[in-house]
């Protein structure tokens, strides 16, 4: 995988937050990874936020996994 399609599609203050929404998009079959997660464990102040990144085609599919957990 070429670092070109993938993007960032949130950042966390939180690493934790980041490796749930990790973990919900790989549940649903897309491929995700957290970007920053020690140097945010670290340095908790957004200095490094914990980055939650995809493939640039998932990123609709993603954003609505997302969406639909946190507005239940």
């Amino acid at each position: 995988m070429k670092e070109e399609d993938l993007i960032v599609l949130k950042e966390h203050d939180s690493v934790n937050n980041a490796e749930w929404e990790r973990s919900l998009l790989e549940g649903a079959g897309i491929w995700a990874m957290v970007r920053n997660e020690i140097m945010s464990a670290i340095y908790p102040t957004s200095a490094f936020p914990a980055q939650l990144v995809v493939r640039k085609e998932d990123k609709e599919k993603a954003l609505e996994i997302i969406d639909a957990y946190w507005s239940e």
